[in-house]
């Protein structure tokens, strides 16, 4: 049976993720106001990703100022009609800053505190909060699906932030297979998510 969304949230969604769009073009234009909206539109989602990554609060929004400083310096580089979504190129730039910082937490064991710039944080309403759920739910639905072996490898990759060589150490296969393995996931989530 399909998870189907209600027609008007559908809708919403398709429209944020639009109104993400421009603002994104936006700030590749360096439109200051485009960042702002962008920040408002994905950092609940962005911080709570790298809370779950990182496991410390604070150094979550260290991670996400570096998140937004870079998509400042990137956003001309987002191209809509490559047909990546908006929040999905916003998600790989958090989980590649917070890999980088677990990387370079093991090389420093003492962190240097860093000023932070006070931003508006921005609770999801009742709406956002039910269509992130369900949202949730059906990624949950896709990922019990995948092969045990695709399963943890994705769970390892985007949900704890293990490279592809950490992942493949740790299952006894070499990087190519690995990469083959949440590659051909992937592609099966893509599916399962788009049915």
């Amino acid at each position: 049976m399909r998870n189907a969304r209600p027609p008007g949230i559908a809708v919403a969604a398709q429209e944020d993720r639009e109104l993400l769009v421009r603002h994104l073009v936006g700030v590749g234009q360096g439109e200051s106001r485009s960042l702002s909206a962008v920040y408002e539109m994905s950092s609940a989602k962005l911080n709570a990703l790298l809370v779950r990554m990182l496991g410390d609060d604070a150094l979550a929004e260290d991670v996400l100022q570096d998140v937004y400083v870079t998509v400042w310096q990137r956003a001309k580089t987002f191209d809509p009609a490559r047909g990546v979504s908006p929040i999905t190129w916003l998600v790989t730039i958090a989980r590649n800053k917070a890999i980088d910082r677990l990387r370079s937490r093991q090389r420093s064991p003492a962190p240097v505190p860093v000023d932070m710039v006070d931003l508006p944080a921005r609770d999801p309403s009742a709406l956002e909060s039910m269509e992130h759920q369900q949202d949730r739910d059906r990624l949950a639905k896709c990922i019990d699906k995948l092969e045990s072996h695709q399963r943890q490898a994705i769970r390892s990759a985007f949900f704890d932030g293990f490279t592809y060589d950490e992942l493949a150490r740790r299952a006894g296969v070499p990087t190519g297979t690995m990469k083959s393995w949440i590659r051909r996931a992937l592609i099966q989530l893509k599916g399962c998510l788009t049915s």
